[in-house]
């Protein structure tokens, strides 16, 4: 583990190493940006930590979303993958 999460394995010991992974495979700025869709949902099964909380997060740099935003975000990609898999079109 890099020094820059060692902050963060403490708090969430389980979702670190998924973190880590992440910024070693694509870089801090790819978690930043891909949080919500890539890292985030894992709160599911884990505790995981806000993205204002990775000890990279610059508030200048980048942005966070809602509560409401991140519900209508996976609202919307739960639709998606249902229209996907049913192979129909939204409001059929």
């Amino acid at each position: 583990m890099t020094d820059t999460l060692e902050p963060l394995a403490e708090e969430y010991p389980e979702a670190t190493p998924y973190i880590q992974q992440a910024v070693d495979e694509h870089g801090e700025e790819w978690v930043l940006e891909h949080y919500y869709e890539q890292l985030h949902p894992l709160g599911r099964v884990m505790t995981m930590p806000e993205k204002d909380e990775l000890p990279f997060y610059d508030a200048d740099e980048h942005d966070t979303m809602t509560k409401e935003e991140r519900v209508e975000m996976y609202q919307a990609l739960a639709a998606y993958r249902e229209n996907l898999r049913t192979g129909t079109k939204p409001d059929e």
